[in-house]
């Protein structure tokens, strides 16, 4: 029997109206109601039916929702400016040239994965390894004869991170990570912080790299016909040559470089072993001595050391670049092009160390002289001091191609997440390298170089600390993702003792560095503000310029001369574009708070006011009963957003996902899904979309 509620008016219109269908009680219970007076209880009767009215639309979904108890808080702009239009409802089918536009971009990003554990390993081995010209320096300065202790433990840290950033790897193996790591377990603003970061690094890292070796140069060729600044320009121009030449050349270049380097140092150390067992261990007992009499309390050796592991950090920099690129690396070489270069890193820096100590005064390494070059110079001659310079230069220098690189990645997801313009998309016809980053980097990192003075020491102390800060962004990002993205497989699994551990040891070295030098923490402040407003600022752009049109709309007076007017019209125009750029959320149920947090989701991190839900079906599992419903519901809940329901004839697959991008015109980087369980059938890097929901 059905029964009509009493309580609904016809006067008022905005009520929900419901139907109730009593159902045939299980046989087994014994409760049912015999009293037809009452309406049947939740356990004797089901919603079947659910009929939801609509406030009245055009038919064919066009004009403009009407939100009456919220007034525009423009004086001179109506609602039809605060208030998206109505969505509507539609079916997909796909066509075969989507089909086919969805294959070559899946067969695209196959080919890219181009680099093996040795070509991608020499792309950030260049500024791992290569940092041993910097690094051992400044370790000396403040570790003095204990700096192959620091060096060691600094170098062994890195065991905690590497099983974090290959649980990140195998979970989300997308370019520009921790970026791409943060925004799809956590929100578009934080991610945007880590992109700050990321590109600081990756700027620190060209110029120090450029600087060092123009420095290096000029300390054993004191008649340049050239500062060491202009060194540091001219080598930071030739890379960006070389950076347009694409991705694969580099790496091969960089894998030239690298084993030259290798080589160089093995050389190096061979030479230098066999002229101490020449000479004996004289000139270490000397330095030991030397460095006792200037500190040999307990307190003072230990501040030593502690100063000498948090600089030592620095022979660390360049790890953070290998997940910026990680799409390019072929599947499973990933963990073993983080094995290539810690090993290395942990035998080259301490062993080199140890070298320096044994034979070269401890006075001169103190007096800042290129200490490998005179390590060099002191075991094997001239030809060896020579070999070693050339081998800094062109090292440090590789050590700019991967900043270049790894920069180019972020700012390629940048650009697809639409935080900066589209134009940073564009590539060179010819060698497929986006011309357009690599300029924009590398203006961006002399204009850095140039902010600082043309100073080493200034970008040097500042790096420390932006590198410990990056790093930390891994165990963060880990842990929002076991806790907001538990279900996402990956290869595997990493214990939260040691992200703790990780977690714990990043502001005890932050400090020592601030500790040691306090004016580094005011670089890194000022620096890593700046770019954090520029992406706000880019990240906002709809919300800026309604601030500037709201001034303007406060002087009636100006809406009445005719340039304010053609301004006026143009302005609000160029909004309207940015709001109007569409996005997707793929989902699969048609459960409403599950959908509701995926709108408010949008609505809180992307500038938009066009959203399209996608649901893909096939003849086996039709379309969810309420998901239309629903749909409609999410339409009137967001007046500001106008919200499309489109249900596609397919399976949900890559290929088709990729179809659907080239059909709608959304990239795939803007379709946006729940988190995928184990028992998902695809690689999530496959799919190409954000996930951001549990």
């Amino acid at each position: 029997m059905s029964r009509q509620s009493t309580a609904s008016k016809e006067s008022d219109k905005e009520f929900v109206e419901l139907q109730w269908i009593s159902v045939e009680p299980p046989r087994h219970d014994t409760t049912r109601r015999d009293d037809s007076s009452n309406p049947p209880s939740f356990r004797d009767s089901q919603f079947a039916t659910i009929l939801r009215r609509q406030r009245q639309r055009p038919a064919d979904n066009s004009g403009v929702k009407h939100s009456p108890a919220i007034p525009s808080r423009f004086l001179n702009l109506t609602n039809s400016f605060e208030f998206a239009g109505w969505g509507s409802i539609t079916r997909l089918k796909l066509s075969n040239e989507d089909h086919l536009a969805g294959a070559a971009r899946i067969d695209h990003m196959q080919k890219s994965r181009v680099l093996g554990q040795f070509t991608a390993s020499a792309l950030a081995g260049n500024a791992v390894l290569g940092s041993v010209f910097y690094a051992l320096p400044a370790v000396v300065a403040v570790g003095g004869i204990y700096s192959p202790i620091s060096l060691f433990i600094a170098t062994m840290v890195l065991f905690l991170w590497r099983p974090i950033m290959e649980e990140l790897a195998s979970a989300l193996p997308i370019s520009g990570a921790p970026y791409t790591y943060i925004l799809n377990v956590s929100t578009k603003s934080f991610a945007l912080i880590g992109a700050a970061l990321l590109l600081l690094d990756f700027a620190s890292t060209a110029i120090v790299s450029a600087a060092t070796a123009a420095s290096y140069l000029a300390g054993d060729v004191p008649l340049l016909p050239f500062p060491p600044w202009v060194g540091a320009v001219i080598v930071l121009l030739l890379f960006t040559v070389i950076s347009l030449i694409g991705v694969r050349e580099s790496a091969r270049l960089a894998l030239t470089v690298l084993s030259f380097h290798v080589l160089t140092m093995i050389v190096l150390a061979i030479v230098s072993f066999v002229h101490w067992a020449h000479i004996g261990n004289s000139q270490l007992k000397a330095n030991w001595h030397l460095g006792r009499s200037q500190g040999s309390s307990l307190n003072s050796v230990a501040r030593q050391i502690y100063y000498g592991i948090c600089l030592g950090m620095l022979g660390l920099t360049g790890f953070e670049c290998i997940p910026s690129y990680i799409s390019r690396i072929k599947p499973g070489r990933f963990p073993k092009v983080l094995r290539n270069l810690h090993v290395p890193a942990i035998l080259l820096n301490t062993t080199m160390m140890l070298l320096v100590l044994a034979m070269v005064p401890l006075d001169t390494i103190l007096g800042g002289a290129n200490v490998l070059s005179v390590l060099a110079q002191e075991s094997g001659g001239v030809w060896l001091r020579i070999w070693i310079v050339v081998d800094a230069i062109i090292v440090l220098c590789g050590g700019v191609l991967t900043g270049i690189l790894s920069a180019c990645e972020l700012l390629d997801q940048l650009a697809l997440h639409r935080v900066i313009p589209q134009l940073f998309l564009k590539l060179l016809p010819k060698t497929g390298s986006p011309y357009v980053s690599v300029l924009s980097f590398v203006a961006f990192s002399g204009v850095l170089y140039a902010s600082s003075g043309a100073s080493l020491t200034i970008v040097s102390q500042m790096f420390s600390l932006v590198w410990l800060t990056v790093m930390a962004l891994f165990p963060v990002s880990l842990l929002l993702l076991k806790f907001n993205r538990g279900r996402l497989p990956r290869g595997r699994k990493t214990r939260l003792v040691v992200l703790g551990l990780a977690l714990a040891t990043v502001p005890v070295v932050w400090a020592g560095n601030v500790a040691y030098e306090p004016r580094t923490a005011g670089y890194f402040a000022i620096y890593f503000i700046a770019i954090v407003a520029f992406f706000s600022a880019t990240q906002n752009k709809v919300h800026l310029l309604r601030c500037v049109y709201w001034v303007y709309d406060q002087y009636p007076s100006l809406h009445k001369w005719r340039a304010t007017q053609a301004c006026d019209r143009k302005l609000i125009n160029f909004m309207t574009s940015l709001k109007r750029q569409p996005v997707c959320i793929l989902v699969r149920t048609d459960e409403i708070n599950s959908l509701f947090h995926m709108v408010l989701y949008v609505q809180k991190n992307e500038e938009t006011s066009y959203l399209k839900i996608i649901h893909f079906y096939d003849q086996e599992k039709e379309v969810p009963s309420e998901l239309e419903a629903n749909a409609k519901i999410l339409d009137e809940a967001f007046p500001e957003i106008t919200i499309d329901l489109i249900l596609v004839d397919g399976f949900f697959e890559p290929i088709n996902v990729a179809a659907l991008s080239h059909n709608l015109g959304i990239p795939q980087s803007l379709m946006f899904m729940t988190c995928p369980g184990e028992h998902f059938a695809h690689d999530f890097a496959e799919i190409g979309t954000r996930i951001i929901s549990l």
